[in-house]
């Protein structure tokens, strides 16, 4: 059974990623507001009903915006750490609530889902791999520094959601203030695109089929930058830039299947937005 992958949002604006095969899928983060997430999963022939729970990385507004209005509308299980929830102060009915722990797989359905901690100025960060007949995907984002968990997470994946958030010298040259800037680059801010593609290079797995690069900096990088960076680097991997505007195509991601790209046929690779 192969799983079926989109970011519907990407970016410091909102982020949501959906993951899913033909029967269940779960949303990671839910930074936009539920009216765009129903309509850009309408709009991909997404069912909503068939989601079947919302995991959350962290507090910061661009990953929680829209989660109490989807988790009350559709009474989906939200899967967050107490610290996360404490320090979001969201609003949400306690039986939707349940907790995970780092390395002990959630399942939901025939998907698996494991949490590992990340390096993020947040109360109780955390990033996924989501599995399924053992083909995996992983949403790796908001990371100030490329640990072992992520090399050793990111070494399994099939495909992955990866920040490469912000290009060196534009950040450098760029008019955001000093203590913005090192807090960015610093050790609990975001991955650079050098950062990224050193990744990327080094340990991905000989069966990635697709890298969509997410969380874009609209001020500190580039889109086209990005995809002529990492593509020249690709050896065949499918590289997507996450749009900070718009869902992109869904992606069937399976094994030992040449890359497929399904849906929303209309849409760029990548947008120069």
């Amino acid at each position: 059974m192969a799983l079926f992958i989109t970011s519907l949002n990407s970016g410091s604006n909102g982020n949501c990623y959906y993951i899913g095969n033909e029967t269940e899928a779960i949303l990671v983060d839910a930074g936009i507001s539920c009216r765009e997430i129903e309509k850009r999963m309408k709009k991909l022939d997404l069912n909503i009903e068939k989601l079947k729970a919302v995991f959350i990385s962290h507090e910061h507004s661009d990953h929680i915006r829209g989660l109490a209005v989807l988790a009350k509308k559709h009474q989906l299980p939200v899967y967050i750490t107490a610290p996360t929830l404490q320090h979001g102060f969201l609003n949400l009915a306690h039986t939707l609530v349940q907790t995970f722990s780092e390395n002990d797989a959630v399942t939901i359905g025939t998907l698996s889902i494991r949490a590992f901690r990340k390096h993020h100025d947040a109360s109780d960060p955390y990033s996924f791999t989501i599995s399924c007949n053992d083909i995996n995907v992983g949403v790796f984002t908001d990371i100030g520094t490329p640990c072992t968990q992520l090399v050793n997470h990111f070494k399994t994946c099939h495909a992955a959601f990866l920040e490469a958030n912000y290009d060196e010298a534009m950040l450098d040259s760029g008019n955001y203030p000093y203590h913005l800037k090192n807090r960015i680059r610093g050790g609990k801010g975001h991955l650079s695109n050098r950062q990224a593609l050193e990744l990327f290079i080094k340990h991905r797995s000989a069966h990635m089929s697709h890298l969509i690069l997410s969380h874009l900096s609209k001020n500190n990088n580039c889109p086209k930058l990005v995809h002529e960076l990492f593509n020249e680097h690709a050896a065949g991997v499918q590289v997507i830039v996450a749009s900070r505007d718009e869902a992109s195509p869904i992606y069937h991601v399976g094994n030992n299947v040449s890359a497929i790209r399904i849906g929303a046929a209309q849409q760029m690779e990548f947008s120069f937005i």
